[in-house]
């Protein structure tokens, strides 16, 4: 980016905060935009220095209020079909997203992670892995500190791993990362995309500036992504990945082992019981944080060495406590059936399940398909309880609760669970309506049961 450049940025949350800092760190001059009119003004600025060249703009975008600004960042929450986005294109502003902006600024090596569920968990994982490698890693994006909020800070020596949802991806134009990879495609933010076919088209352009120098990562078991992975006119060399099936070359599961083969050369490189990660969607995680970090030069030795010392992350099939020998376990970022079915099919007992929430035009019939056998009682919560009730008694399944809140939600569970059993917060739907996020509703489970 140019100094002195006038730059809108979209969004007051954290990545637009973020975002707008970068900038005026830059040299630019940042106008500020939100659409809601009632926005607290003090909330928002009190994140800057006084001096900084930065205008709030709240509620309607009038044109008269882009004079002078020749660039548009856009937070990822915001969909491209907002009415203020129609106002940047009469007046022929360039909007980009925030992972552009972050990625034009940044330096050294950069592995790039996508798709519907595990993001996280492998994002963290290869973070861990590159620290046994490079002395200056930054592990950034949906997991945490926007990459806006470290891009600066990065140097040719660097390697840096982002978290990227669809969200970000639809206004990249040069994002180019040495390294990607896509875990799986299963339906989500369907409210956001409107059809499979433009998810999908978001997740796959993750590699859309690679070239025949660069790798991505992709589970041979996605019927989707198989397709993807042999597209003629696929440009990097493609690494796969599989649980189900023992695989010509890449990595994969076999028994109670991950091996990994090249050239017809196979080398086991760990057994799963050696890791402190259940279920075998963790595996599959494990296997593309492995495939991304031999791409990113690091020696099988120190990789699994990180592999054996890594722990869950937060909201994550997250371990919280174990109660009159009942365990209990927060997997707030299970936003999506397909992510509930993982955390679900992980639990090795019976289950009492809270879940819903926001709705996100999901469909649930695959995960209640589950329940019978596996889950005692379902405790609903939300928007979404009533469709997840009637799709539970569709096939029979009523042992079901309705609660008002986590905290009458939590004390159901403890009252109705006998030693043995699993308790588990899965929600399959967004927080919104009742938490600001899903580490807010995680935080909050595990508040109440730690409170019990």
């Amino acid at each position: 980016m140019k100094e002195n450049r006038k730059v809108l940025v979209a969004g007051t949350g954290k990545s637009g905060i973020a975002a707008a800092k970068m900038i005026l760190k830059m040299g630019g001059e940042v106008v500020l935009y939100n659409s809601n009119a009632e926005l607290d003004d003090y909330e928002v600025m009190k994140e800057f220095r006084p001096g900084d060249q930065i205008e709030l703009v709240k509620g309607r975008l009038y044109p008269t209020q882009t004079r002078g600004v020749n660039l548009a960042i856009v937070s990822p929450g915001i969909s491209l079909t907002s009415d203020f986005i129609a106002v940047l294109d009469r007046e022929k502003i360039p909007v980009i997203g925030e992972l552009e902006l972050a990625y034009q600024a940044s330096k050294g090596k950069l592995a790039a992670i996508t798709g519907t569920n595990g993001k996280t968990t492998t994002t963290a994982l290869v973070g861990e892995i590159l620290k046994k490698q490079y002395e200056d890693v930054h592990v950034v994006g949906n997991i945490g500190n926007p990459f806006t909020a470290e891009a600066l800070d990065t140097n040719d020596n660097s390697a840096t791993v982002v978290e990227v949802s669809s969200f970000m991806l639809e206004t990249i134009l040069d994002f180019h990362p040495q390294v990607s990879a896509i875990l799986n495609i299963t339906p989500d933010h369907l409210d956001r995309h409107g059809t499979m076919a433009n998810y999908i088209r978001c997740k796959e352009a993750i590699a859309f500036n690679q070239t025949e120098e660069d790798y991505i990562v992709l589970n041979y078991d996605d019927p989707e992504l198989r397709r993807f992975g042999k597209d003629k006119e696929l440009k990097p060399k493609v690494i796969w990945f599989s649980s189900k099936e023992e695989i010509d070359e890449g990595l994969y599961l076999k028994e109670d082992c991950i091996f990994l083969k090249e050239k017809g050369t196979v080398t086991q490189l760990i057994d799963v019981h050696d890791l402190k990660l259940l279920g075998r969607h963790n595996y599959e995680n494990v296997m593309a944080a492995s495939a991304i970090a031999i791409k990113m030069g690091v020696s099988i030795l120190k990789i699994v060495d990180a592999l054996k010392a890594f722990n869950a992350v937060e909201h994550r099939i997250e371990f919280v406590r174990e109660r009159c020998g009942v365990r209990y376990y927060n997997d707030s970022k299970g936003t999506n059936p397909d992510a509930a079915i993982q955390a679900l099919n992980a639990m090795p007992g019976p289950t009492i399940l809270i879940a819903g929430g926001y709705d996100k035009q999901s469909e649930y019939d695959e995960w209640v398909k589950l329940f019978k056998g596996k889950v005692k009682y379902l405790v609903l919560l939300g928007q979404t309880r009533d469709k997840i009730s009637a799709c539970c008694k569709k096939y029979g399944f009523t042992d079901i609760m309705y609660a008002e809140d986590m905290n009458e939600a939590v004390k159901a569970c403890a009252s109705y669970a006998d030693e043995g059993d699993y308790v588990l917060l899965s929600p399959a739907c967004a927080s919104w309506g009742m938490f600001s996020n899903f580490e807010e509703r995680g935080k909050v489970f595990k508040e109440y049961v730690n409170q019990l």
